[in-house]
């Protein structure tokens, strides 16, 4: 977890439900150097003694960030949920479909979305979060994508998508406005999930369900979309990769349905918490 004002994060570790350890004397931040130098192994035993000693901290009304600093980059895959291929009414891709999103849209799980000047169709799309854990290229397997993996975060991939896909080129156009890639409340490492390939998760929109899936019905799993990655670019610590979205989405609606401002998004994935966003208009 990273807990404080944005800009002013400090790192630290969830002790349970309410409580963490402040862990901002051990480790500059949750970015790069923290990843790539196995950090979370390193943390462990003093962030255990803390417990132990009761030296830890309420979280309390605390803002909480993104659980991870800015990364080098947000790699995404789209169409990755079979039953959202078919409400899109597109065919299953052969491939992972991969675009990228701005690494400043990284903002924490209950930080406010913006609708983008112009939007006319600003969509939600709950999305499991791979966090990279070594600088890698060329995997070899997927046993050795699982090894690369440092942990799991959720996400709202937030899209516009008249952006996305009417105004052409590419969707990096409709993923990259400011806010749109709201992420936390913590990163779970690979050993506090039972099973990455079976997690229930869900989004509401003012409290009323649109979407309710599961990481089973995922085309490409987690090893899969890392050790295919590989092969096309260098994967740095503590890169953020969005795995796609399971049925549910504005887009399919019958009719369709974006959001506004003044809607309030509320999402969860089994295992890594909850967030709630405020949908808020344009700057």
């Amino acid at each position: 977890m990273r807990i404080g004002a944005p800009g002013a994060e400090k790192p630290a570790v969830r002790a349970s439900g309410s409580d963490y350890v402040d862990v901002s004397d051990l480790v500059a931040d949750f970015d790069e150097a923290f990843f790539g130098g196995d950090g979370a192994a390193q943390l462990a035993g003093p962030v255990a003694d803390r417990i132990a000693a009761g030296d830890v901290h309420p979280i309390g009304d605390q803002r909480i960030g993104a659980p991870i600093a800015r990364p080098h980059q947000i790699l995404c895959i789209g169409l990755n949920y079979s039953d959202h291929a078919a409400e899109t009414g597109q065919a299953v891709p052969a491939e992972p479909i991969l675009f990228t999103k701005s690494p400043n849209t990284l903002v924490g799980p209950d930080d406010d979305v913006r609708i983008p000047r112009g939007s006319t169709k600003t969509d939600w799309e709950v999305e499991l979060g791979i966090v990279i854990g070594r600088r890698t290229s060329y995997l070899a397997s997927v046993d050795e994508a699982a090894a690369a993996i440092a942990g799991y975060v959720l996400v709202n991939d937030v899209s516009e998508r008249a952006f996305q896909m009417e105004r052409g080129g590419q969707w990096v156009k409709g993923k990259s406005a400011e806010t749109f890639n709201p992420a936390g409340p913590w990163l779970a490492t690979p050993d506090e999930i039972p099973d990455v390939r079976n997690l229930s998760m869900w989004l509401d929109v003012n409290g009323e369900r649109r979407q309710t899936g599961n990481t089973k019905t995922m085309i490409f799993d987690p090893f899969v979309v890392v050790h295919y990655l590989s092969q096309f670019l260098m994967l740095e610590p503590g890169d953020l990769i969005n795995t796609g979205t399971p049925p549910g989405v504005g887009l399919g609606m019958k009719p369709p349905t974006y959001l506004q401002a003044g809607d309030v998004m509320t999402l969860g994935i089994e295992h890594l918490g909850t967030a709630r966003q405020q949908v808020v208009g344009p700057r």
